[in-house]
């Protein structure tokens, strides 16, 4: 396993271009079983649960090339609806293969999925709905087995606007007889990604992006061609480091309305944001103020995904700020870490009350989970001194190389093995 060493308190300048969204990259990636032939998708991001996701599409009978950031997969060769549990332990997001592959081979067996530990993210919502089409599900310990003869379409609602169940119901739906009303459902950029990847392989998906989507099923999809949208949370990520480091720092390949609530958020702390086209230019010279409260809901409202890197800004901001978590119960694990870098911060069951202090100090911290690990690396790059990064295989599930990516603005930050003695690397 590696770390990460950061040599903080250098402001980021710069310019840099945003990777495509792992958060769509994963369930197009299914998707592409609904087709039989040659699908090309572009702008995938080099991470390691895309690598999973190629693994799995490579055990059911795919061919699977990532050269670059384009994966080429030839899914007709396809012959095994049987997700192996080995690899479903190691991402969530595996779970996105039940729709499709149920459509396309009337079965699927899988099992509970894995990812990062976060808080209970249940499936039932999938299993619910897939029921719902015309599947029979039986489950065996861990197991799960889905059948169908055929699905069918019908009217489905969610009681939680899950982004996971929206997308599985989505994909299964479009092979289904008929048409299928999915009311509830989640509203995520990520969401229309996926309708627009399926309507180009000729699905008929009209509300995607809205609480209301309307699945005109079709008898079969064809191979295409599609670019995946830019990550949201990754260009999230990079803003929240540019205030936080006092920088300067223009991002380019991005969807400005795809994060307005953070650039709300951040103007609210007195940084500068200015957009343009697929141009995001975010500067900040003195402290931040501080904010009474943020609430993380779904898509549109502020990203449970950003949570704990805007808590590293407002750990220095001037006052006192709250922030309560309404998605996860899990997601304020990385609370702990900041405090060893000196932050002021009280957790009361879902919420967490931060007291600003002048200035973060480097220290030792360990990536709990995916969006953890990109806060520690933000409060190292904001922090005096130097702070090392533990468990960095967190932080690769999405981030294509996160210590580059911060290099090419000017960061202080390598990569080394965990094994390595600290003081030499650092020294």
């Amino acid at each position: 396993m590696d770390k990460l060493v950061i040599e903080g308190g250098k402001a980021l300048s710069g310019t840099i271009a945003i990777q495509g969204a792992k958060n769509a990259a994963l369930p197009i990636l299914a998707a592409a079983m609904l087709a039989r032939g040659t699908i090309v998708i572009d702008h995938v991001p080099r991470l390691l649960d895309i690598e999973v996701m190629l693994d799995i599409l490579r055990d059911l009978g795919c061919q699977a090339h990532h050269d670059g950031h384009t994966v080429v997969l030839d899914t007709s060769g396809a012959d095994s609806s049987h997700v192996p549990e080995r690899l479903m332990r190691q991402m969530r997001s595996s779970i996105f293969l039940m729709g499709p592959l149920l459509a396309r081979f009337k079965k699927v067996e899988i099992y509970q999925p894995g990812g990062c530990a976060i808080g209970e993210r249940k499936i039932d919502l999938h299993l619910r709905g897939l029921q719902a089409l015309g599947a029979e599900i039986e489950e065996s310990g861990n197991k799960m087995i889905c059948r169908c003869d055929q699905l069918k379409g019908t009217e489905l609602h969610l009681d939680f606007p899950s982004v996971g169940a929206t997308e599985n119901l989505m994909m299964a739906a479009v092979l289904a007889q008929g048409t299928t009303v999915l009311s509830g459902a989640a509203q995520e950029p990520e969401i229309e990604d996926l309708a627009g990847f399926l309507n180009a392989m000729g699905a008929c998906v009209s509300g995607a992006g809205t609480g209301k989507i309307v699945i005109e099923g079709v008898e079969a999809l064809k191979p295409s061609r599609y670019g995946v949208i830019p990550d949201r949370i990754v260009a999230g990520t990079i803003m929240v480091a540019a205030a936080a480091t006092r920088g300067c720092v223009t991002l380019r390949n991005t969807n400005p309305s795809h994060v307005t609530a953070l650039i709300h958020v951040l103007r609210r702390c007195g940084v500068e944001v200015e957009t343009s086209g697929d141009l995001i230019k975010v500067g900040a010279v003195g402290r931040p103020r501080a904010l009474d409260r943020i609430v993380t809901a779904p898509y549109p409202a502020f990203p449970t995904d950003l949570q704990s890197q805007v808590m590293v800004l407002l750990s220095t901001a001037d006052g006192c700020s709250i922030v309560k978590e309404t998605i996860f119960e899990g997601r304020l694990r990385h609370v702990d870490e900041l405090i060893r870098m000196g932050a002021d911060i009280q957790v009361d069951q879902s919420s967490a009350i931060i007291r600003g202090v002048s200035r973060l100090r480097g220290a030792t911290v360990e990536a709990t989970d995916l969006r953890a690990g990109a806060a520690l690396v933000v409060a190292g790059l904001a922090a005096q001194g130097t702070t090392i990064v533990e468990h960095v295989y967190h932080i690769d599930r999405g981030y294509d190389g996160i210590e580059r990516m911060f290099g090419r603005l000017g960061a202080r930050i390598s990569r080394f093995p965990e094994l390595a003695d600290s003081r030499a690397v650092i020294g």
